[in-house]
């Protein structure tokens, strides 16, 4: 798979891509490795970048490098944790527990986000498409889980609202633990 191609497909014909997607064969280490590992860094090394042509403010370069390493490792645990949630909530909206597909779906969609968030690079604006990608990273969940997830097209907008739900759930729970502890 070409990870350019693979990225281009999603942007540019969601419904075209989602189809190739959904019949090629995958696995967690694969999809990982391949694709979430050098996407879901573009943001992370956009954003120190940014933050240093900005200055580094309170954090300092140590600061600004770690705060990057730790976003960028709980983005990577995230598309993990998504996988799941969208593994258990299928069989609830006519889908199969299908942890295959699952990380298939929890793994391409974020592509928008990822691209976006390249540009972070320019200071004070970058977050303006870094948060169109995101809102183009959920239609992209949407269209993607009729074909990848096989949920009822009738069932889809409960089961990516309930999905996004636990999601946001579950990053509150990550972020209250992650504060007590730091």
């Amino acid at each position: 798979m070409d990870i350019v191609a693979r990225a281009k497909g999603l942007l540019m014909d969601p419904m075209r891509e989602w189809g190739i997607i959904a019949a090629e064969p995958a696995d967690v280490a694969g999809l990982f490795k391949s694709y979430v590992v050098p996407l879901a860094a573009i943001p992370a090394v956009a954003g120190v970048i940014g933050t240093a042509l900005m200055g580094f403010g309170v954090l300092g370069f140590g600061g600004l490098i770690g705060s990057a390493v730790v976003g960028y490792l709980l983005a990577l645990v995230g598309i993990f944790v998504l996988a799941k949630i969208v593994e258990l909530l299928a069989p609830r909206f006519g889908g199969p527990a299908d942890p295959v597909a699952a990380i298939k779906l929890a793994a391409y969609a974020p592509t928008a986000s990822w691209v976006g968030g390249a540009f972070m690079i320019i200071p004070w604006i970058g977050w303006i498409p870094a948060l169109a990608g995101g809102l183009y990273s959920l239609f992209l969940f949407y269209v993607g889980t009729p074909t990848v997830m096989r949920i009822p097209k009738d069932r889809v907008m409960g089961f990516a609202l309930s999905v996004v739900l636990v999601a946001v759930l579950v990053n509150i729970l990550i972020g209250a633990i992650i504060s007590i502890l730091f």
